[in-house]
């Protein structure tokens, strides 16, 4: 059910480097993570970009938008000031830049697709097709764990990314868990639920994994929550706490 890393460093790097960043991968790597989570939307454009916001203001200075800004004009953009004087100029990445990065590192890779509104399914198929053709050795060799998983809290960004590489792997993104979670999930032909542990009870858990999914949770950054769900049978999870949870601690 869930044949991939159990502990993933969110956005990269988590609380030890800015989020999004390949500075943040270089963080998730030095604290033993070969295992990451990030956010892929696309640029005015269209093409992909590993950045969580759609407006700036956050993690990069101004006033504007990823969707309202070409991907040239956004790579140039500082996303590591915000977080230290020593990540200054860490520049917007493209999605491409985060996969030449991870297969060099054989870094395992969570990608959430995180359309900005009305972009749905057009990011959906972008994600789906650049990450296909990415890893098509990968996804002939069979083996599920060498393969990046796609997720997503928009149902038709993930229908569009199924419809686009129906042989990638899918995970679907709940915050709460519905009464029809299943047939959503049937429908998108997930392999997985991705859902916010502070929402999730033993009791769901146990109805998730009985029904054949894997089971992943975000954002767990307490060891003893942790370990808690763990023993629900949860999965796995994704921490900004690199330096307090490890890649080992499942």
């Amino acid at each position: 059910m869930w044949p991939y890393p159990k502990i993933v460093a969110h956005r990269g790097g988590g609380t030890v480097a800015p989020e999004n960043t390949v500075a943040g991968l270089r963080a998730g790597l030095a604290y033993g993570f070969h295992a990451v989570e990030f956010d892929v939307m696309l640029s005015r454009d269209g093409i992909g970009m590993v950045m969580h916001d759609a407006d700036f203001g956050r993690t990069v200075a101004g006033r504007g938008s990823v969707p309202g800004t070409d991907a040239v004009d956004l790579a140039g953009m500082d996303a590591g000031s915000w977080f230290g004087p020593q990540f200054q100029h860490e520049p917007v990445p493209y999605y491409t830049q985060f996969i030449d990065y991870c297969k060099a590192q054989r870094i395992w890779m969570n990608v959430e697709i995180k359309p900005a509104d009305g972009f749905e399914a057009d990011t959906g198929r972008w994600v789906a097709r650049v990450t296909r053709d990415s890893y098509a050795d990968e996804i002939a060799a069979g083996d599920p764990a060498a393969v990046p998983l796609l997720s997503s809290f928009s149902f038709e960004a993930l229908a569009a990314a199924r419809d686009a590489a129906p042989d990638l792997p899918r995970g679907y993104l709940l915050d709460r868990i519905p009464d029809d979670w299943q047939a959503q999930a049937r429908e998108l032909g997930a392999v997985a639920i991705h859902t916010n542990h502070k929402h999730l009870t033993r009791e769901l858990a146990q109805a998730i994994k009985a029904a054949g999914y894997g089971l992943f949770c975000y954002t767990v950054n307490d060891p003893g929550r942790g370990r808690e769900i763990l023993s629900w049978g949860v999965d796995g999870f994704c921490t900004d706490r690199i330096d307090l949870i490890g890649p080992g601690f499942a």
